[in-house]
C-alpha cells in the first residue's frame, strides 16, 4: 500500500483546510486508517482514525470538534477536514493505514500502523 498525502498549506488561525490521502492498491477500503502529526523534537502524535468501512471515527481530545476525519472507498482517499484551525495545529501531517485487513477497534499509535504517507505541512499563522 502506498500513501500519498496532500492539501497542507499555510493558513490565518480561525481557517480551514482539508487534507487529502490517496492510497494505491486495491485493499484501501479494508484498512483502518489514521492521520498524525509531528513537530520537530517531537514525537508523532495521534490526531483521528477511521474504520475500514468508514462509521466509526475518534480524535485526540485536541482536535475533537474541530476536525473531521472521513473516507471514500470509491476513490481509494481518506480526508481530514480542519476546521477553526489554531497555531498549535502548526505540523507535519501523516497519514497512515494498519497493515491488517478487517479489524474492529481503535489504534492511537504510530507504532500500530505500517504503511505511511510522505506527510504534508500545515502551517497556521497567528
Amino acid at each position: 500500500v502506498q500513501l500519498q498525502a496532500s492539501g497542507g498549506g499555510l493558513v490565518q488561525a480561525g481557517g480551514s483546510l482539508r487534507l487529502s490521502c490517496a492510497a494505491s492498491g486495491r485493499t484501501f477500503s479494508s484498512r483502518i486508517m489514521g492521520w498524525f502529526r509531528q513537530t520537530p523534537g517531537k514525537e508523532r502524535e495521534f490526531v483521528a482514525t477511521i474504520s475500514y468501512s468508514g462509521d466509526s471515527t475518534f480524535y485526540a481530545d485536541s482536535v475533537k470538534g474541530r476536525f473531521t476525519i472521513s473516507r471514500d472507498n470509491a476513490k481509494n482517499t481518506v480526508y481530514l477536514q480542519m476546521n477553526s484551525l489554531k497555531p498549535e495545529d502548526t505540523a507535519v501531517y501523516y497519514c497512515a493505514a494498519r497493515m491488517i485487513t478487517y479489524e474492529g477497534g481503535y489504534y492511537l499509535s504510530p507504532v500500530n500502523f505500517g504503511y505511511w504517507g510522505q506527510g504534508t505541512q500545515v502551517t497556521v499563522s497567528s
